[in-house]
């Protein structure tokens, strides 16, 4: 799935302002002069005595990589190089913010900067600390408990963030993906997986990582067990059904399906079955509902909070407190608050983190249908580009035109998938994702500027959506897509969709038209009901 997902060097979550490449683009050269003189200061500190002095530092270069766009002179000073050595520092805590920020300078410096992390020996310390972590997580020499449990956090954090890194740098560089191969990193990301029922963040990461590592690597599937594929099964397969399970759920799946060579011809049809059930299951929520409900309930959240701190603030309004009471009070808080925000989604965010593992888990899900049904995947830039932008929709639309009114080549679908398909409602269920997004959640996401990137995730999935339902009318039968009656109503969603006026480009309707141009070229019968038979459409459609 490396291939069908948009890289994650261009993820908006990563900047509250947009991604990282488009405020790069916005920036000129003055301000990454300017730079200069912060990232060189940090840089120096990444070398002091001081273990405090390290993590901050580390932390200052993991915020500075995220909205500037210093990576390219983060790289020509040995950034990398006097990071690499900080996986391993003593200190846990600079371990973890040496981690956060080469997962950040990974992802916001894109190809480049990737390259040169594999080409100054980055995959060293960052196995061995894959190791250490794995061997952190079997030790029961911790005491007392409470230490013992503070430690552990500890290593699952570093390794949460070593994983991400090990993640960007394997979807962006092919040397990397064979030192995982020969590193045997399998074996420790499936330990990691195999607590997804205590850190579903950490699975999830594992997920993503395995996802991209699995795909098109003939030499990583022979090094799979029979307990590797036990523990995927039990994650896709858990019963937890919350936002970030679904999502660590989808993840799996596609994992599973890039290990659909290694499944024994008896067995196929109970995978894909297992694996079609789970992409049905998330397609059929509806995330314009969820946005609804999730931004409601952030309300409220923070309301009651408010409410509770301000009556025991008048209740102790009278009580004063001693000087030392005051520090010993700021010295917790600083302790409870995470000087390094990767993600840049504070833990109180969780119906923002919930909402976007859904939405997150159902463009997944379109990806995966799509590689099932198509014999080339779209290339890394082309996903990259086909999002909701103005410049996805030129791709769309010149892509048509380039493969002969084809935007992706179908395969003959093998008996057991088109099965799958029909059984599990898939083409009705993406039918309905093709729809614009629901316009109330828009309107919540654009009046708040930490929930406003899931406008983009939105309309992001529906443009999945129109590719997958072109490559299933070329793939299915007229009574698979529910017979005529279905397509009619087809017909007039698609009517609908090409002659609204959202407040989108004239290009985006445009790729919508060729979608439905390819669809009636491939599909005689489709075509014929489109003209012939009485259906109630504007008197102007499909008159191109």
């Amino acid at each position: 799935m490396g291939k069908s997902r948009t890289k994650r060097f261009k993820r908006p979550q990563f900047s509250p302002t947009g991604d990282c490449q488009a405020e790069a683009a916005a920036a000129d050269g003055a301000e990454e002069e300017e730079d200069d003189g912060p990232a060189a200061e940090l840089l120096e500190k990444l070398q002091h005595p001081s273990a405090e002095v390290r993590e901050c530092a580390c932390a200052g270069l993991a915020r500075l990589v995220q909205q500037r766009p210093v990576c390219p002179g983060l790289a020509r000073r040995d950034a990398v190089r006097l990071l690499g050595p900080l996986l391993l520092d003593p200190s846990l805590a600079v371990r973890e913010t040496a981690a956060g920020a080469l997962r950040n300078l990974s992802a916001c410096g894109g190809f480049e900067v990737c390259d040169d992390m594999v080409t100054k020996d980055i995959m060293t310390p960052l196995v061995a600390l894959l190791k250490e972590c794995s061997a952190g997580l079997d030790s029961d020499e911790m005491s007392p408990q409470e230490k013992k449990d503070q430690n552990r956090n500890s290593v699952e954090n570093i390794a949460n963030e070593a994983v991400n890194v090990l993640w960007n740098i394997c979807e962006c560089n092919n040397r990397a993906v064979s030192i995982f191969n020969k590193e045997g990193c399998l074996e420790i990301v499936l330990k990691y997986l195999s607590r997804f029922s205590t850190n579903v963040d950490l699975a999830i990461s594992v997920a993503n990582c395995l996802q991209t590592v699995t795909e098109d690597n003939p030499e990583l599937l022979k090094s799979f067990s029979a307990a590797g594929l036990q523990i995927l099964e039990s994650a896709m397969l858990s019963s937890v059904n919350s936002m970030e399970y679904i999502l660590l759920k989808t993840l799996v799946a596609g994992t599973v399906w890039n290990l659909k060579d290694l499944i024994p011809s008896r067995s196929q049809a109970e995978i894909i079955n297992a694996v079609l059930k789970i992409l049905s299951e998330v397609l059929e929520m509806d995330a314009g509902q969820t946005v609804i409900q999730m931004k409601v309930a952030e309300t409220q959240r923070l309301k009651t909070a408010a409410e509770t701190e301000e009556i025991l603030e008048s209740a102790n309004g009278d009580v004063l407190i001693e000087d030392d009471e005051v520090e010993e009070m700021s010295h917790k808080r600083k302790a409870r608050r995470k000087a390094f925000v990767s993600d840049l989604l504070p833990p109180t965010d969780k119906e923002l983190r919930q909402t976007t593992a859904l939405l997150s888990a159902q463009q997944t899900a379109l990806e995966i249908i799509v590689n099932m049904c198509c014999s080339e995947d779209p290339s890394d830039d082309e996903w990259e580009e086909f999002s909701s932008s103005d410049e996805s929709d030129a791709f769309m639309e010149t892509s048509f035109n380039e493969c002969g009114g084809q935007l992706l080549s179908p395969l003959c679908l093998s008996h057991e998938i088109h099965t799958a398909l029909t059984n599990c409602l898939i083409p009705k269920k993406i039918v309905e994702k093709t729809a614009f997004p629901n316009r109330t959640a828009v309107d919540i996401c654009s009046k708040n500027p930490t929930w406003k990137p899931l406008i983009r995730k939105m309309n992001t999935i529906q443009c999945r959506a129109l590719v997958c339902l072109q490559s299933l009318v070329s793939l299915l039968d007229v009574d698979h897509l529910g017979g005529a009656p279905a397509l009619q109503t087809l017909a007039q969603h698609l009517s609908q969709l090409l002659f609204s006026q959202p407040e989108r480009s004239s290009g985006y309707k445009s790729a919508r038209v060729c979608i439905v141009m390819e669809m009636v070229e491939h599909y005689t019968q489709f075509h014929t009901l489109l003209y012939s038979s009485a259906v109630c459409l504007p008197s102007n459609t499909f008159a191109w």
